[in-house]
């Protein structure tokens, strides 16, 4: 009876570990008009995407440990679409403190292109990040 709970419980595990998203992870951002860039964490909320400002550098790399942002939610309502696709998400922008509709493209393992949009989508600002973890 114990091996089969423990069965049961490692392919919880297992299964838990396999459901989780692609773009989950820790993400740096590409450096802002300052130099300086964030460590953003994604993962599931829920049904949906979201991303959390977990650390902010300046232009020297220096860690900003009173950034008064850190723990703040940059990204969420992300809806994964497939074949990387992120659709329908809001992502705010601390250096304009503006809100956005949002979507965002795993290009590969390493590389996801987030972008921030206004007019419906027809003009976009956006940002290739780098997974760190």
């Amino acid at each position: 009876m114990k091996k089969l709970a423990l069965s049961i419980a490692f392919a919880s595990l297992a299964t838990g570990a396999m459901a989780a998203d692609a773009a989950d992870g820790l993400w740096k951002t590409q450096p802002g008009d300052t130099g300086g860039y964030l460590h953003v964490s994604i993962s599931e909320c829920g049904s949906a995407i979201c991303g959390t400002i977990d650390s902010a550098f300046d232009g020297n790399g220096d860690q900003i440990l009173d950034y008064e942002n850190l723990g703040k939610q940059i990204i969420w309502d992300m809806v994964a679409e497939g074949s990387g696709s992120y659709d329908n998400g809001k992502i705010w922008a601390p250096d304009r403190d503006k809100t956005y509709n949002s979507k965002m493209t795993l290009d590969s393992q390493n590389q996801l292109t987030v972008k921030g949009c206004v007019a419906g989508g027809l003009v976009c600002r956006g940002q290739t990040w780098t997974r760190i973890q």
